[in-house]
């Protein structure tokens, strides 16, 4: 029998490499005693990356949803861990330095027990400040290293990473293979180097499948002195997010590892109520081609993540090209045409670029370049004629150093435009700011929260906290929500006058006791505030008053428990006895 292989289930990044949005909180504890009946699980990656801010993003509060998801697993012993982007923390742009410490105090506090810290550009700068940081609030730091092949890219220069982060006291390495593009036998000689080395050091290995390498890859590593590795269960797995468990598990076991069992009436349980998050909302912003692998994902080494925003983006210049070729005399080009074109040109940008990793943001600034330089090579202009103010941070050496040279034309435009280049680190060009953030929270007569985690969260997501807390975030989710409901319900052949038919048939209409003006009430703002689609009320809550000829005002409770599909009564207009004022839909549980 071989060493002994763990598993965690990467279940907030299943839903990132899918789709926009995360579960709500009561569909987070809803799974969690699920994935621990399983049995096949030391660990679960819980929260991180992008997971507060769409939260934020949905209206929901962020820090409520880790506490409910993580405490479940701290009670039996799973260890949870998060997704920690180094300097830029939890979002796409560098963080102050007092924000950094205190994310690893609220963290902890919530029950995250492992931190995975990455830089995208391996600079090790932007993470050893981090693991200082995570062990003072009681967290496990593991770093990472962005997996990806270039010149640049050797075993020498990883080993070389590894060692600095080991000695400034990094207790766990993971392979972060963010866009599955690394080769098995690398990845295994690497695991080796890594272990010989330095036994005691945990090693876990994150790959995703996209182009198909992964499976090869997990077994080269285990072969090779992995400890633990990531994997996914359906329907969110495979395609361009992570290999699944039970396939992952049985090509270990038969390859003679010590590997944990699968308790699979709980597997199918798990199975069956993700499928009902994503047919609930989280379906309805997933992109569709996010469920399938991709070879070409190969030749330009861009996370599979990114292939929906990918199509989009080409989708929208699309018919711009075709119409500057066709004033060319030229033959149009159809969308294919055009992913081929902005694969090679990525191929073609990547090293003038100093071969930055291709993870969150720089994947997504060297696709831009890209992108760019398409359209400008279609018009007959030069390339990068249009870089923007982020990437130029990248270049200049504001976000850190990159693993290779610039290219000299690079070089030349940058002086060209009076920028300079530096060596600074990167964190001294981002001064404390919780001192800001706590005035702003006291103005506003919020509170800071168990633990600080309200103030966290504004300093992490300024504009996204002030739109929930305001409650706009809310609003405009659930009409994006609707509106992608409605377009779901046209696709199928359905005009607006039947979707409507079908939402009220599936809802109890509010009726006007008697005639009289709809007043409805205001927020905390002292605002008035409407009702809209989405907005859930209880059964005791008052839905809006009426106000009768003769002066006296008569409050309308719902009476039920349910979320509104249509206002049919704007504020201060008059309705008769009997007209119906809304349709909501009941529900049974009020989440």
């Amino acid at each position: 029998m071989k060493k002994k292989i763990q598993f965690s289930l990467v279940y907030r990044d299943m839903w990132q490499s899918s789709g926009k949005f995360q579960p709500r909180k009561d569909q987070l504890a809803k799974i969690a005693p699920v994935i621990i009946e399983m049995g096949c699980f030391s660990r679960v990656e819980t929260n991180g990356g992008a997971f507060e801010q769409v939260n934020l993003l949905a209206g929901e509060n962020p820090n409520d949803a880790v506490r409910a998801f993580c405490k479940p697993f701290n009670e039996v012993g799973i260890k949870t861990h998060m997704l920690d982007r180094g300097l830029n923390a939890l979002r796409m742009y560098p963080v102050p330095d007092d924000v950094r410490a205190l994310m690893y105090k609220v963290k902890a506090k919530q029950g995250t027990n492992i931190t995975r810290i990455f830089d995208g550009l391996n600079d090790v700068r932007n993470i050893i400040p981090s693991i200082k940081w995570a062990k003072e609030g009681g967290m496990t730091p593991q770093c990472a290293l962005c997996i990806t092949n270039s010149p640049v890219h050797t075993l020498d220069y990883y080993m070389n990473i590894a060692d600095q982060l080991i000695a400034a006291g990094a207790e766990e390495i993971c392979l972060k293979d963010m866009a599955g593009i690394g080769q098995p036998a690398f990845l295994g000689k690497l695991t080796k180097m890594i272990k010989d080395k330095y036994p005691e050091i945990i090693i876990q290995y994150h790959g995703h499948s996209g182009p198909g390498l992964s499976m090869a890859s997990i077994l080269e590593v285990c072969n090779n002195g992995a400890d633990i590795i990531d994997t996914a269960i359906e329907p969110l797995s495979w395609g361009k997010v992570h290999p699944d468990i039970i396939s992952v598990q049985s090509m270990l076991k038969n390859e003679g590892f010590e590997v944990p069992e699968i308790n699979m009436n709980a597997y199918m349980q798990a199975r069956t109520l993700t499928q009902e998050f994503i047919d609930d909302f989280l379906g309805y912003f997933m992109d569709p081609t996010n469920k399938y692998m991709s070879s070409l994902l190969l030749g330009c080494g861009l996370p599979g993540g990114m292939m929906g925003s990918m199509m989009a983006d080409l989708k929208g210049v699309h018919a711009g090209i075709n119409m500057i070729l066709k004033g060319q005399g030229k033959e149009p080009l159809s969308i294919d045409d055009l992913l081929v074109m902005l694969f090679d040109e990525v191929a073609y940008v990547w090293p003038k670029l100093g071969y930055p990793p291709l993870v969150t943001p720089f994947s997504q600034y060297v696709k831009n370049v890209a992108l760019m330089n398409v359209m400008q090579l279609v018009k007959g202009e030069e390339r990068f004629t249009m870089i923007d103010n982020h990437t130029w941070d990248m270049i200049l050496g504001k976000s850190g150093r990159l693993p290779g040279k610039l290219a000299p034309e690079i070089i030349e435009l940058a002086k060209s435009k009076g920028y300079e280049f530096t060596e600074e680190d990167p964190q001294s060009y981002y001064p404390d700011e919780l001192d800001k953030y706590r005035k702003e929270m006291d103005e506003n007569g919020w509170e800071y929260g168990e633990d600080d985690e309200e103030l966290f969260e504004l300093a992490m997501h300024d504009r996204q906290y002030r739109d929930y807390k305001s409650g706009v975030a809310k609003k405009r989710f659930l009409d994006d929500l609707q509106r992608a409901k409605d377009a779901a319900m046209a696709k199928k052949g359905f005009d607006e006058e039947s979707i409507k038919k079908m939402k009220r048939a599936k809802a109890d209409p509010i009726v006007a006791p008697r005639r009289g003006q709809i007043l409805y009430g205001v927020n905390f703002n002292g605002e008035l505030m409407e009702p809209f689609v989405g907005r859930k009320y209880q059964h005791d809550e008052v839905f809006c008053s009426i106000s009768t000829p003769w002066g006296e005002n008569e409050d309308i409770l719902t009476g039920f428990t349910g979320r509104v599909v249509e206002v049919c009564a704007k504020q201060g207009q008059t309705v008769n006895a009997g007209e119906v004022i809304a349709y909501l839909e009941r529900s049974e549980i009020f989440a």
